[in-house]
Parts: structure tokens; C-alpha cells; sequence
């Protein structure tokens, strides 16, 4: 990663040493190769970048689209900051010149949430340096990958309480939207697990924030979508991490019941990590895999009979298997390196992920698994996960107010991977975010649901006109993350 890096800014410091101002009218950057552009006006502040500035077609190609591939807003420039000085120096720049300005971690959104037209977009990757890492705390860069951090981590014994389930994932990115996985009905999201963040914000000013300083910054920028500031550093909590992890897996055939007991061991606690997924059963309908874990230090060995005590699971599926912590929560890895080599890593992904309020889950979730077919997702997995809600407290990461809820996600891979077949996936994500808002659901918006302005108001209740003050307090020429379509008509 770090050569990587290295190579990139080196090329991308040639690159944009060509760079020789910003023409005011056409409102573009002018390269050394371009001809005299007759009428143009250069801008007299043109900001210099101990970074690299790119312009070339492969970088603008590169930030114009996600793993979503569905969504392709081509910017001006790419910006690879050497230090948090760039980014500052960009977006007082850009404020000046009414450019919007997007920060992107590792671009694994959907529907081009980092991307900006005709804008600037900020390669967090160059920005990935661990500070330090305490017995209870690491200070970390926003473009640190969470793989990276937990390769510093575990050595010392300590991890992070909750990590998404893929670790290639930016610790600026996933705060910025909110961070889930499958220790979160525990210990909350990524974001409750933040002591502080530092942030670069749209008037231009570096903001170090917590609960006790500068709180309002604090409560906005996580899961603010973007659109307060760009968090360039966060102090993230560590705990003990365990040797090893138990893994439980079993098959469910009743809807009602693989439910049920998802709510029940949330409750009760006698499990480290819970999650569930529907699999086809091969005769056109569907099963229900859950899986499971328990922490443990050799000698202390679970109690499996314990543990499994009270489940309605369907008789002989259980199984059990014994891993080390970071083969669990790197277990996508190897998956993820059959897609990548399998092609279907790169087909267009209009996934949806809502939050359905448990008491109308049962209804909802069995309705569209009852009409849903394995080529309605391309034979990408559709989870199933419980939360407990008093472990969400930031105000803008909203999910349904019932005391659980579940995350009901479609990963689709639309096959074939045209944009006819990526449109009409979409337009059922559109449907479905539909139904589950009128039950009081909510979605996760790293996913491809088309949203206006009165779904973001409806998306934010009770918390739209605090949203909305925050915006013109720390952002007020609305420079950043245009992508998300939070205030489009």
C-alpha cells in the first residue's frame, strides 16, 4: 500500500506540475500542454499543492466511478495530499470559486456518493499514516484502512469493538456514513466508538472535536454523509481482542422463528458477533443461514450446548468450527479474491440496505423474499442482520425507533452487467425503500436508491432542521459531497 502510494504521488507530482492555473470563465484547470485559451481569465490565487494535483484522462476516469459502476460523474481534477495543509488549501479554494469537492476513502459506495462533477475529489488513500496506538486508543488518519490498522492492533493484543465485515474499508469513510458489522448490536456502530475527530470543514478551517469540544461538529460529521467536513483524523477506541472465535452456523426454514431468535440472543448476550443471511434451498424459495461466534482464550473453551440451548434451528445443520480472531474477521477476503478473479467484482451493484423495524419485519421481509428470485440479486448474498437500538445514538445515523431493527440487504450484482439491468434493479430498490419508509424503516445510504430532497427530509425527521442549520454553519457555500443529492429538488 505504501508503494503504491508512493508511486502514485511521485507520478501525480509530474503530472501536475503542469498544471499552471484555473481559468475563471471556463471554470477548468489549464495545463502547461493546453494552447492559449483567447478570453480566459487565470485565476491569481492558484494554490500549490505539496501533493499532486492529476488532470490526465485515467485519473478523472478512476474518481468518476465506485464499486457501483452504475453512477459516472466526471470531475476537473484529482487531488493527492501529502498532508491535511493540501486539503485545506483545496477547499479554500474551492470556496472561493464555487467548486464542490468530494473526499473519497476507498469508493466503495454505490451510486456515486464521492464522485463530483466537474469538481475537485480528494484520494484519502495518500492520507493513511497510524499516529500511535495506546492500550485504549489509536490515532489514525482518515485514509487508514481498517485491515491496516487491526495489522497494528493485534500484535498488542487490541482491536476495535466493531469493524464492518469488509476491512478494506477507509476509517474516514465508513465514519462518515456510520460503520456497521456484525458486533455492532453490542457495541454500537463505528461512529459510537470514536473518542474524537479532526476535520476539515467547508469554510476551511482544521476542527479537532469530541462530546466535550466543539460537540455540535462532533454529532454532525459522523454519519453526516459527507457534508460538513471531510474527517482527515480520528481517535478510535481499542478493547481486548480474543485469541480465538467459536464460529456457529446453522439452517433455519422458518422465517418466523430465525427471527425470533435473532432478536432473543441480541437480548440476552451470549454471543460476541450475530448475523444472518437467505440462502436459495434449490426449490425456489429460500433458507436461513445464522451464524454466530463466542470469544475465547484456550482452556475456556464455550459451552456449546449452552449456547445453542433454546434455538429453533432445523435439527442437524449446526455446526461449529474454531478460528483464529483475525481469520473471522477477515473471512470476506478470501471471497472477495474469487469475485476479483471471477469478474463479478467489477460488474455494476445496485445494492439496497434497509433498517425495517422488527415488529414488521416478519411481513415485510418474507413479502419480498416470497417474490424475490436468485437472479433478482445476481446471486449476491441478502442479509439479514439484527441491531439493538439503544446502541445507536448519533442523531443523524437514523434507524427505525423500535428497540431492534434489522438490516435487510440485497447485495445485488445485476447480471448481465448492463446499465438497462443496473436501471430496473435500482428502480425496485425504489420500491422496496418506499415500502419500508411508510413502516417507519430507514436505509443505509452507501446503496443505490434514488432520493430527492423531500426523502432526505423524511430520511432526517425528527433531526432535518438541525441538518440543514449544521449545513450552513460548517458548510454553507455547499461545497462538499454533492454526490449524495441531499438538497437537489
Amino acid at each position: 500500500m505504501a508503494e503504491d502510494i508512493s508511486r502514485r504521488t511521485f507520478v501525480g507530482g509530474m503530472l501536475a506540475a503542469t498544471v499552471v492555473g484555473f481559468d475563471t470563465h471556463l471554470r477548468s484547470w489549464v495545463t502547461a500542454r493546453e494552447p492559449s485559451r483567447r478570453g480566459s481569465a487565470l485565476a491569481a490565487d492558484l494554490p500549490a499543492f505539496k501533493g499532486a494535483l492529476l488532470t490526465d484522462e485515467a485519473a478523472l476516469d478512476a474518481a468518476a466511478d465506485d464499486f457501483g459502476h452504475i453512477v459516472h460523474r466526471r470531475p476537473m481534477a484529482v487531488l493527492l495530499p501529502a498532508s491535511v495543509h493540501d486539503i485545506l488549501t483545496l477547499v479554500r479554494f474551492a470556496r472561493r470559486h464555487h467548486l464542490h469537492v468530494a473526499a473519497r476513502g476507498q469508493g466503495h459506495s454505490t451510486q456515486g456518493q464521492a464522485q463530483a462533477e466537474a469538481g475537485v475529489v480528494i484520494d484519502m488513500a495518500t492520507l493513511a499514516d497510524i499516529k500511535e496506538v495506546n492500550a485504549s486508543d489509536a490515532l489514525v488518519d482518515g485514509g487508514v484502512r481498517w485491515v491496516d490498522l487491526l495489522q497494528q492492533t493485534l500484535p498488542l493484543g487490541l482491536t476495535p469493538p466493531t469493524l464492518t465485515d469488509f476491512l478494506e474499508l477507509s476509517v474516514g469513510g465508513t465514519l462518515a456514513v456510520g460503520g456497521i458489522g456484525s458486533q455492532a448490536f453490542r457495541w454500537g456502530p463505528q461512529i459510537e466508538n470514536v473518542s474524537e475527530v479532526q476535520v476539515v470543514t467547508g469554510r476551511g478551517t482544521l476542527v479537532t472535536c469530541s462530546h466535550r469540544e466543539r460537540p455540535d461538529l462532533f454529532h454532525a460529521v459522523r454519519a453526516g454523509l459527507g457534508q460538513f467536513g471531510i474527517i482527515v483524523r480520528a481517535r478510535v477506541r481499542l478493547i481486548d481482542a480474543p485469541p480465538h472465535v467459536r464460529l456457529y452456523q446453522a439452517r433455519y426454514h422458518n422465517l418466523s422463528a430465525f427471527l425470533a431468535d435473532l432478536e432473543h440472543v441480541i437480548d440476552d448476550g451470549r454471543f460476541d458477533t450475530v448475523q444472518g443471511s437467505a440462502l436459495p434451498d434449490g426449490a425456489g424459495s429460500w433458507q436461513f443461514l445464522w451464524e454466530t461466534t463466542k470469544y475465547f482464550m484456550p482452556g475456556t473453551e464455550p459451552d456449546d450446548a449452552t449456547l445453542w440451548a433454546g434455538l429453533a434451528f432445523t435439527p442437524g445443520t449446526a455446526l461449529t468450527q474454531d478460528l483464529t480472531y483475525f481469520e473471522y474477521i477477515n473471512r470476506l477476503a478470501p471471497l472477495v479474491a474469487r469475485l476479483r478473479e471471477s469478474g463479478v467484482w467489477f460488474v455494476p451493484h445496485p445494492w439496497v440496505n434497509l433498517f425495517v423495524p422488527a415488529p414488521q419485519a416478519l411481513a415485510f421481509i418474507g413479502d419480498v423474499l416470497a417474490q424475490l428470485t436468485v437472479n433478482d440479486v445476481g446471486e449476491g448474498p441478502v442479509l439479514i442482520n439484527p441491531y439493538n437500538r439503544d446502541r445507536f445514538r448519533t442523531p443523524f445515523f437514523r434507524v427505525p425507533d423500535s428497540r431492534h431493527f434489522f438490516n435487510f440487504g440485497l447485495l445485488r450484482n445485476a447480471i448481465p452487467p448492463t446499465q438497462e439491468r443496473a436501471d430496473a434493479l435500482i428502480q425496485a430498490n425504489r420500491r422496496l425503500f418506499e415500502q419500508v419508509t411508510a413502516l417507519g424503516g430507514k436505509r443505509y445510504p452507501v446503496d443505490a436508491v434514488p432520493m430527492r430532497q423531500h426523502d432526505w427530509r423524511h430520511h432526517f425527521q425528527p433531526w432535518w432542521e438541525v441538518f440543514v442549520a449544521a449545513k450552513q454553519l460548517f458548510d454553507p457555500d455547499h461545497i462538499f459531497t454533492p454526490g449524495q443529492g441531499i438538497f437537489e429538488a
